[in-house]
């Protein structure tokens, strides 16, 4: 007689076995180690300019791809994307390995920002390169709780 030919046959015993599988994981549920919120996305650093009255041809050539070079190859960043909007504003995020220190990671990225200031246009440099860390992982974690 077989395991399965058991189950069928006996109803009662297919019923205790699942309870039991139940009960017991309901019991584990409390001692499994899980944190809170877990940091499932990348750490991101965002970089926004603003090159006022240009199209997005000139802030792609004047501004964005003056801060990729220089940004490029920060220390633990994993990839890069950027967007030159008709609007002037030139945005530049970059993603970091998993478990590196955000606030480490904006400090470094801003140094490279830095370097590239005087490559910048006269108007982009007035109105300022803001360098910030993303929170673009809170729509993840909610898409996976």
């Amino acid at each position: 007689m077989s395991a399965s030919n058991n189950f069928i046959t006996r109803p009662v015993l297919s019923t205790v076995c699942s309870l039991l599988i139940v009960i017991v994981g309901l019991i584990a549920i409390p001692i499994l180690p899980i944190e809170n919120l877990p940091d499932i996305a990348p750490p991101t650093v965002k970089v926004q300019a603003t090159y006022v009255g240009a199209d997005a041809v000139s802030v792609e050539q004047g501004v964005t791809t003056v801060l990729e070079q220089q940004i490029n190859g920060v220390e633990n960043m994993d990839f890069i994307t950027s967007n030159s909007s008709s609007d002037g504003v030139s945005s530049v995020s970059v993603s970091f390995d998993s478990g590196t220190d955000g606030n480490i990671n904006q400090v470094n990225v801003q140094n490279r920002v830095s370097l590239a200031e005087p490559q910048l246009p006269e108007e982009v440099r007035k109105a300022g390169v803001t360098v910030n860390k993303a929170s673009n992982s809170t729509l993840l974690v909610y898409n996976i709780v």
